[in-house]
């Protein structure tokens, strides 16, 4: 995994759909009128802001929790059960055992610290990046290392867990390099992240962020 393989990533328009306000552009069949192109619009740059300040918060990469928002392909109020018996919650997908030590570190409810983890992007992605934090933390300065005890410490499903990181840096890189729709396209599949996501570490880095 090359570090100009992940320099640039995108949020995907789909990501948007999670906000309110967006069940018109969310129809491949709806006309991409003014309105629903400034509703998509408004919803991206929102999400960005809340996948910056995340970063900034947690010193990880942005382009990082781009990627497993898009390798845990969740959703806002979506709630899936494991065979486990746990549950992982909206948009990073967040796992239940997660929860007292979330409302922990917001100093919150365990039932209100659930319902944001479920209804509110920005609350899900910041816990998501804290979360990825304890694991770099955990991992001693692997960066990949701790990517993988995101999802799990198993050996197994941690290789797993990476090579379909990998997967999403690549497809994401690829969508990155396609020329820009637009703007009242109603091909706008993207909105690109400022700057601000810089390179990712190689695999095999031992460098924090």
């Amino acid at each position: 995994m090359t570090r100009a393989a992940l320099a640039v990533a995108l949020i995907p328009l789909a990501l948007a759909m999670q906000a309110p306000g967006a069940a018109l552009a969310a129809s491949p069949d709806a006309p991409a009128t003014d309105k629903s192109v400034a509703e998509m619009s408004n919803n991206g740059r929102a999400i960005e802001a809340c996948i910056l300040a995340a970063a900034r918060v947690h010193q990880l990469p942005p382009a990082m929790l781009v990627i497993l928002l898009n390798v845990e392909g969740g959703s806002l109020g979506r709630v899936s059960r494991n065979t486990n018996d746990t549950v992982d919650i909206g948009p990073m997908q967040v796992n239940q055992i997660w929860i007292p030590l979330v409302a922990a570190h917001w100093h919150a409810a365990a039932a209100s610290t659930f319902r944001a983890l479920r209804d509110d992007f920005c609350a899900n992605v910041e816990a998501g990046a804290w979360i990825l934090r304890q694991g770099l933390d955990e991992a001693g300065g692997d960066f990949w290392r701790g990517v993988g005890y995101y999802h799990s410490h198993d050996p197994d499903e941690k290789t797993r867990y990476l090579q379909a990181v990998l997967r999403q840096a690549i497809r994401l890189q690829a969508l990155a390099a396609r020329p820009a729709a637009p703007a009242h396209s109603q091909n706008t599949s993207a909105t690109r992240l400022p700057a601000q996501a810089d390179a990712l570490p190689p695999a095999g880095s031992n460098s924090r962020n």
